[in-house]
């Protein structure tokens, strides 16, 4: 019994003891492989030195060069509507009129009348140059003749008051009145604008007035338009709001197809003459963090065991001017490949591997589909 117990007992310990050996080798075998993490997936944009004019940002409306909502002058009832809701006109073209008939007929009557001071006139005065009438009657012919002609000129100013016409050339708006409505003096009839060019209005704090100048360009990008609209500055207010100490700057803006309407909100761009020598990358190359906001730079990386290896540096800057898609940065040079996507899942020496298969849009510019 105790032989076969012997037996037993070394052939447990023979197998534990192979097992140990296989466990040890393989304990072995998996401490000998690399434990580095596998390089990440990310795509570079190579930093860009450029040339930015810096500008000065504000917020304005558009205004008409000229704009007025026409009235009547005079009571009366429309009797005809020439310029209807949406018309271009001319300066001194007919846009309402109203019911005349009584001052016509009153105007006959002192044209009638006039005519008849005019002849007696003309005898007072024969009778004057051959002295057979005093000279009293002579003034008084001539007085009423003149009264008569004053008469004249009443009736027909105040017929003219009643045919409203254009002050200037423009686009008429939509009407505020009806045919065969009856309008007491003083009634709106109907705005009309002149579109052709347009002002665009905005103020700027009163520290930036030195950097402002007659005929600087300026960008209005609208949001019902994809394209910016280019304009000058023509002129920049005496005096400084008190309350706000901004000035009110004015710019003139070409508008030829008449897209541009007056009370649009607008965003205003005025680009100053100095230019800036500035390195710019990808707004989504930036790692913002609260203690510091860094890029990551891709260059060659030693490791632990000497070896080289494409990893990255992560890089702290400064951030400067933003222009649409790009951002300016200090603490890196022109050249410097710098990770434009991935950059949350970086730390500072970590192996990437580059694929620029696909690339984020980067442009000063951008139009994005209006969604």
């Amino acid at each position: 019994m105790f032989k076969k117990f012997a037996i037993a007992l070394s052939g447990f310990v023979a197998v534990v003891l192979l097992l140990g050996a296989v466990k040890v080798a393989q304990i072995k075998e998996m401490s000998a492989q690399d434990h580095s993490h596998p390089p990440a997936a990310v795509a570079t944009v190579e930093a860009q030195a450029v040339q930015w004019h810096p500008t000065l940002s504000a917020i304005g409306t558009l205004a008409p060069v000229e704009g007025v909502t026409i009235s009547a002058d005079a009571d009366g009832t429309i009797v005809r509507i020439a310029a209807d809701s949406g018309t271009a006109v001319k300066a001194g073209d007919l846009l309402v009129e109203l019911d005349t008939s009584v001052e016509v007929a009153q105007l006959k009557a002192a044209q009638a009348r006039a005519n008849l001071a005019a002849i007696n006139l003309t005898r007072a005065k024969e009778l004057w140059s051959q002295q057979a009438t005093s000279k009293s009657e002579y003034d008084a012919a001539e007085a009423t003749s003149r009264q008569a002609q004053a008469d004249v000129a009443a009736l027909e100013a105040q017929i003219a008051k009643k045919h409203v016409r254009a002050p200037f050339d423009g686009r008429v708006g939509i009407r505020l009145v009806n045919l065969g409505q009856y309008i007491s003096k003083g009634r709106a009839l109907l705005p009309l604008q002149k579109l052709d060019p347009i002002y665009a209005n905005f103020n700027v704090p009163q520290r930036q007035l030195p950097d402002l100048a007659i005929g600087q360009t300026v960008r209005v990008s609208i949001d019902a338009f994809p394209q910016p609209f280019e304009g000058k500055i023509n002129a920049i207010n005496s005096e400084v709001d008190a309350a706000t100490r901004n000035v009110s700057v004015q710019a003139t803006l070409a508008n030829p197809n008449e897209q541009l309407r007056a009370g649009m909100f607008a965003r205003v761009e005025v680009q100053l003459p100095q230019s800036q020598n500035l390195v710019v990358v990808p707004a989504t190359a930036i790692s913002y963090a609260s203690y510091g906001n860094s890029v990551f730079v891709v260059e060659k990386v030693k490791g632990q065991d000497g070896k080289e290896f494409l990893g990255v540096r992560q890089q702290f800057v400064q951030l400067g001017a933003t222009r649409g898609d790009l951002i300016a940065v200090t603490g890196i040079k022109a050249g410097d490949q710098i990770v434009s996507t991935g950059v949350f899942k970086l730390r500072n020496g970590m192996p990437v591997q580059v694929n620029n298969i696909a690339q984020p849009t980067h442009d000063a510019h951008p139009k994005p589909a209006n969604t």
